[in-house]
């Protein structure tokens, strides 16, 4: 159940109650692919750095080790140790970037892993069995992601299938929610708007899949070749259309700048594996914009990553060990830089859920959209 708190313009602060807890929106759910945040941080890490919502991915536990084993293990709950709620994506996203060889019916998908070519099949029953077998919170429904830009007619034909597999969807996970040994029987569907960036598919299919009432929505098929401005229209043409008492969800996005404009068009929950990845990388997140701790001015630097920020890692380390970490391939350099992005990128969220409880959310978008995607 998603509760409207407070708003601002079209900036939403709500709760959204899942089975595993209460969760404060909006929010950033942190990526955990393989049921673990890619940078050595564990389920005891997530409570440290402030997640409220761990996202892992179907298609990859489906793989490797197996829904089946999760389930029969208690469920990812339980096989990770993480007592917070849990999101898991359908596997569609996952399908149309990472097979070589795919091919789409009305059933769904046939395709080859890309682990070991093995030949698997998927539409919305095996995905929402999956899913069900992993006990998530809330599982994403079966959709296809067209790349941008495609032609009208077959996007168009896409969103007309999109919408029969959701209708599919929501019948399979009722019925596996209500057998006995479900391992969450209240497990919720998002359903899935897709559409590409043309506003007129992306209406008619908002408008035909919020019909089945489902408990939250997400705007999906973004952040994969548009530009920023494509995207925040996309974003402004759907929402008008999205239900008011549900959650919406922008998937895939994004930059903390991408975040601060999706709150004010009315999104409540976001992913991104940036925050993480850029970590690995040694890019990392601060107040004042982007920084790389490679460079050699940060040598003999006794400051920590970002003077404002108190995350454990700030705390304690110095910009200048955390480079000697990444120049001597430390592992522990990943474990450090990753902690970090992931703290500022809840930190973030909770800034913006205090502006949103003042009503001052506007002047702190205005103030730091560009320079937190700056590169210092």
């Amino acid at each position: 159940m998603y509760r409207l708190l407070k708003q601002e313009g079209h900036a939403r602060r709500g709760e959204f109650e899942t089975p595993h807890g209460l969760v404060q929106t909006p929010v950033f759910m942190n990526v955990g692919t393989a049921g673990a945040i890619k940078g050595a941080l564990s389920a005891r890490d997530l409570r440290e750095i402030r997640c409220q919502v761990e996202l892992s991915n179907t298609y990859h536990l489906h793989v490797r080790p197996g829904d089946a084993l999760i389930k029969k293990l208690g469920g990812l709950h339980k096989f990770m140790t993480w007592d917070g709620p849990i999101l898991t994506d359908s596997g569609g996203f996952q399908i149309f970037s990472l097979a070589q060889l795919r091919k789409i019916s009305e059933e769904g998908v046939r395709f080859n892993s890309h682990v070991d070519g093995r030949h698997i099949f998927m539409g919305p029953e095996e995905s929402m069995r999956i899913q069900s077998n992993l006990g998530s919170d809330i599982a994403m429904a079966f959709d296809e992601c067209v790349k941008i830009p495609s032609p009208h007619d077959y996007v168009a034909k896409s969103c007309e299938r999109t919408a029969r597999w959701l209708e599919r969807c929501k019948k399979a996970l009722a019925a596996y929610n209500s057998e006995e040994d479900a391992v969450n029987p209240g497990q919720m569907l998002f359903g899935i708007n897709q559409g590409a960036v043309f506003h007129d598919l992306r209406i008619r299919h908002m408008q035909q899949i919020a019909e089945l009432d489902l408990p939250g929505y997400a705007i999906g098929g973004l952040a994969v070749g548009e530009t920023h401005r494509e995207m925040y229209d996309t974003i402004e043409a759907v929402e008008e259309y999205m239900p008011k008492d549900k959650p919406r969800y922008l998937m895939g996005v994004g930059t903390p700048g991408n975040i601060l404009e999706g709150v004010s068009r009315g999104v409540d929950f976001f992913d991104c594996v940036m925050p993480a990845r850029n970590g690995r990388h040694g890019h990392l997140f601060t107040w004042d914009g982007i920084i790389n701790i490679k460079n050699e001015k940060y040598l003999a630097d006794e400051q920590p990553i970002d003077p404002r920020c108190d995350c454990p890692v700030c705390r304690r380390y110095s910009r200048a060990y955390l480079r000697h970490l990444f120049k001597a391939e430390e592992m522990l350099a990943m474990r450090l830089a990753v902690g970090h992005n992931l703290y500022f990128y809840n930190s973030l969220m909770e800034k913006i859920r205090a502006r949103l409880d003042e009503g001052s959310f506007e002047d702190f978008r205005r103030q730091y959209t560009e320079i937190l995607d700056k590169r210092i």
